[in-house]
Formats: C-alpha cells, structure tokens, sequence
C-alpha cells in the first residue's frame, strides 16, 4: 500500500492506476486520439448504515455483508447477499455513509433477482445525510433542494440482475439507494464507493502539540487534493471549472503539500485559450488580476521560467489592458467588481478591496516583468500603482477589503485588523477570504489571534462531521444545528440544507471547495515558518510563529527536495530548531 493513499484515505483499498498503452490489435489508428485517464480509482466499502426503511428487516436484509471490503466479482457461488425487497404498498431503501467526501461515483455488484429483468434504482448522492434524502429541483436554486445540473446526483436506472454497474461522477459521502417497482427482490453483493483521484505523495506534512489544528491541515490539504481533477477545479459536486480567482488559495496549498504539480501550469494554460485579450478571464477582470498573482506565486515557489515565459506575451497584453483602465485622478473604468459572495451586499467596501487587488496584482506583475524583461510592462505596472494609489477608499467594515488593503499596503496591518478583521472574531469570516484575513494577521504579528480563528472557523466546520472544507461557513449556522452526518431532526436546523446564498443556497452548496484550503498554506508558512525569499526556493527564511504551541514539525516540498523541520518551544518562551535541507538550497534563520 503506497504510503500517500494512506495518509489519503486512512482505511485499506486497492488501487487501480490508468495506463496509457492501448493493446497491439488497436494499431496507430488511435494514435492521437485516445487518451489516458491521469487519475486513478480507488474502491471503498462503506462505512456505516445510515439508514434501512422499514421498522424490521423484512424490506432490507443483511445491510451488515455491504461494509465487507469486497472484490467487485459477481459470483453464482451461494454467499450472503444485502437484500431490498419491495411489495405492492411498501418499497426498500439504504442510506450510506462512506466515512469522509469523495469524488467518483457507485459500484454495484450484484446477487440475484426474482426477476430476469433489470430492476429499477433511485441512486441519489449526497455530501451530507439531508442532501442524499433531498428532492431535486433544477429549474431554480431553493434552500431544502438539491440541484444536479454541474453533476448528475440523482439518477434513476435499471440494474442488472446479476454482474455489476457504475453509476455516477460526482462529489459525495453518502449514497440512497431506492428500489422502485412493486414485488421487486434485488441482492446486492457490494456496494462500493469509486474514488477517482490524483496519486501524488502528500510530500509537505504539518504537526503539532494541537490536534485540532493537525486535522485543520490535512483536511484542507484533502480538500485541493480532490479538486485536482483533470484540471484544477473550484469543487467537485459543483463548478467544477477554472476558476482563477478560486484557484489563489488551491495554488498556495498544493505548492506547500505537493510541489510543483502540472496540474496548475495545465490549468493556467487552459484559462488562457477559453479568455484570449482583452477578455477577462472567467468574464470577471478580478479574477484576471488573480492570474498575475498566481504567476508570481507560483513562479516563487518553483523558479520554472520556462513557463512564466510561455505566457509572456499574455501577461504583457494582460497589463496593458489593466492600466488603460485606470485615468490619471485614479478612477478606473473596470465595470463589475467581485471579491467572494459573502462580501457582495457590501459594494462600498468591495470597491475599496478591489482597488487594493488591483495594487497588489500590478506588484506581482511588475516582479514578473523584470525577470522576463519587460521594461516598458514594468513601467506600465508602476504608473498603474501610482494612478489607483491617489484614491485609497474606506473599507466599510468589510474584512476582506480591509486585509486587500494590508497585503497591497495600502492601510496598516495592525490597524486593518484592530478596526476591522479582529472585530467580532470570526464573525464576518469566508472559506476563500478567510485566507487573506489570517494573512494580515501575519502581517499585523497576531499569529496566536490567527491560530484561535483557524481553530473557531475552519475547527467548527469538523464540529458539524466536515472532512473536507466548505464553499462558504458562518458559526451563526451552527446553533441548534444538526451535523451533516447526522439524520434530520424536528426543530433543529440542517446544516447544509438550510443555509446558503447567493448561487448555493440549501444543498446546492458545495461541501467540498478549493478556495477554503487556505489554512494548508498558512500554518506551513506562518507556523512551520516557510518564507521564500528567491524564486525557486534558492533562498529560504525559516522564521515560526508557535503562538501557544508546545512544537510543531513538519516538511515543505521545493524543486530540490524536502525541507525538514522540528520547533520545539523552551521553557524561556524561545523556540529551538532543527531543519535538514536539500544542499542547493540556502537558509537564513
């Protein structure tokens, strides 16, 4: 068992890993025309019976043989099978529960029927209890519905009596399965979740004296990781797109848990040839912003030139048209302005956050152009800083526009976060600008403040049966809420079909989001105390912040090797270190 499918799944399964060879017999015919499928496929029993209709087991026999590890075999050998049994007034139905978020889908290996007939199924997944009991509804967004039109969720077919199917491309953890026809038996031998995932080694790793905080990391670092599918993606049961804006944070995580992955230069790429200049990418000029962001980063943390040259010519044209936008007395001509979904009420404050992304893009696209020699882009970038710089607006109370403004140093950090991101502690928090808040939290020098709203925020997220994290959160919702794991119960609310706005309202909401796997790469560079100070990794400055940690241990991942590193706080209130690290690479503590 390889040792990153365990730290993956932490329960046993068998790997299937896709080939690229085609047999002989195929010739060159498909030579350019087929493809190799990038992932692989994991089958997990399931690990819990949620649910069985009927008040006996004369509807569902032997739910017990389905959490058996299985073989995916149909056989005609006599064997104990799960059995749903319907009659004319009565019809058989089980509930799931895979044990954390998956993506992929269901596979049924069947027994035998009193019917040479196929059968016909309700499978409906669900990224909670609720969702996978839910009613769909595709023709409006409704709190109390789910909606399947990003990715099949609810699906009504015919079964084979015996042999076996598989059925689904989705996000989920649970799965219902409804017979539906009258004086019907089916036999289930298996039924088997299909994990369909990216086999790479969870190269960085994060530890510490708080286990909140251990699990707080994995689960984001699990969160990008499902995400990275063909492409990178937003979420796995919905928008799973490119997104760049959403695409920051997941970028930031997987440099620090995976490395240079090609996933992010095939998903950059990508982004360029759907929105060729002068249109922004996803139709948003914010998130055109983000793309130059993401190229510096990325660029930092792994020193690949060749790439950022590949997409010179893009990034030239990109600043040119972000600079003629903006007039000498600093007003800018940028239509729509978007920052995350939590924040949209508040357009004032949007406005000043968006201003600050545009100094903080334009920085990060200078740096870029004085390495791929771009004077007058450089220049460009410069003038843009100085013309946006006259008009400096009040974030409104708005958090995400107040830590914009730190990072691009446009306010103070210590007063962005006195006045405005410390208020109410995470109270006005997001999964995706939460990143930005904690960054400016660094920046003021409040990292023991981060790490109480990391543990409060993404922390009650796994209070309410979270394994992966979420499109968006409030712990307002919490209250006399049930968790996602959990069946419904009267006067209590449902923690995901009850909340949600905007475009994810009740159970069209997201479970599994890339752009809240910030925490990933917040405690292995605040924490662990990863700084790059060169681009790829040349130079490195290991500088943690423990707060009220006793250690903390870990590794980074960089183009030669990994870092290792230990911190051990003394008794003096000083911190004792002990790091290995590949020889290329210099570090300054």
């Amino acid at each position: 068992m390889k040792k990153n499918i365990y730290l993956l799944l932490l329960i046993f399964a068998s790997v299937q890993t896709a080939t690229a060879q085609l047999p002989p017999i195929f010739g060159d015919r498909f030579n350019g025309v087929a493809a190799a499928d990038p992932l692989s496929r994991v089958y997990i029993a399931p690990q819990r019976i949620v649910w069985t209709s009927g008040d006996d087991d004369t509807r569902v026999k032997n739910p017990h043989v389905l959490l058996q590890p299985g073989n995916g075999q149909a056989t005609m050998a006599k064997t104990e099978y799960c059995t749903l049994s319907s009659t004319e007034t009565e019809k058989a139905a089980i509930l799931l529960d895979y044990g954390r978020e998956l993506h992929g889908g269901l596979q049924l290996v069947m027994g035998f029927g009193n019917d040479r007939r196929p059968s016909l199924v309700r499978i409906r997944f669900g990224e909670s209890v609720g969702e996978a009991n839910s009613r769909t509804l595709n023709t409006e967004w409704k709190k109390g519905f789910a909606t399947d039109d990003h990715a099949k969720r609810d699906i009504i077919l015919e079964i084979p009596r015996d042999g076996s199917i598989e059925i689904g491309n989705t996000g989920f953890r649970f799965v219902r399965i409804d017979l539906l026809e009258n004086n019907r038996t089916v036999a289930l031998k298996e039924a088997r979740a299909i994990l369909r995932f990216r086999d790479i080694p969870y190269a960085g790793s994060f530890r510490s004296s708080d286990k909140r905080l251990d699990s707080i990391w994995m689960t984001a670092a699990y969160t990008v990781h499902l995400n990275m599918q063909e492409y990178l993606w937003d979420g796995i049961k919905r928008d799973r797109l490119i997104w760049l804006g959403d695409m920051h944070p997941e970028v930031m995580s997987i440099s620090c848990v995976f490395g240079a992955n090609p996933i992010v230069p095939q998903s950059l790429d990508m982004a360029c040839s759907l929105y060729p200049l002068p249109s922004w990418m996803n139709g948003m000029s914010a998130y055109s912003l983000w793309y130059l962001i993401i190229h510096k980063e990325w660029y930092y943390h792994h020193g690949d030139v060749a790439f950022l040259r590949k997409h010179k010519d893009y990034i030239a044209g990109l600043i040119t048209l972000i600079t003629s936008k903006i007039d000498e007395n600093g007003d800018e001509t940028f239509g729509r302005k978007f920052l995350d979904w939590p924040s949209s009420p508040n357009q004032a404050g949007v406005e000043a956050g968006y201003r600050a992304l545009l100094v903080w893009a334009l920085r990060d696209a200078g740096t870029l152009c004085r390495v791929l020699d771009l004077p007058e882009s450089a220049k460009q970038c410069e003038e843009g800083i100085r013309r946006i710089s006259r008009k400096i607006k009040d974030p409104n109370g708005l958090k995400q526009a107040a830590a914009l403004m730190a990072i691009a140093r446009l306010m103070d950090a210590g007063k962005a976060c006195d006045e405005y991101i410390s208020v109410g502690g995470a109270k006005g928090f997001s999964t995706f600008y939460g990143y930005y808040m904690l960054e400016a939290q660094a920046l003021a020098g409040h990292y023991g403040e981060a790490l109480d709203l990391i543990r409060r925020y993404w922390g009650g997220m796994l209070d309410m049966g979270a394994t992966t994290f979420w499109e968006d959160f409030d712990l307002d919702w919490t209250e006399n809420a049930v968790r996602l794991d959990e069946w419904p119960v009267e006067g209590k609310k449902d923690i995901h079909g009850d909340f949600g706005d905007y475009c994810y309202p009740g159970y069209r909401h997201s479970l599994c989001h890339g752009w809240s796997s910030g925490p990933a790469a917040w405690l292995s560079q605040h924490v662990l105390g990863v700084h790059i100070v060169e681009p790829g990794c040349k130079v490195v400055r290991i500088e943690p912040h423990l707060g009220d940690l006793e250690w903390v241990e870990g590794t980074f991942p960089t183009p030669y090797g990994v870092l290792k590193i230990k911190h051990r706080k003394r008794p003096d209130g000083k911190t004792d270190t002990q790091l290995t690290a590949p020889k290329q690479i210099k570090v300054i503590r």
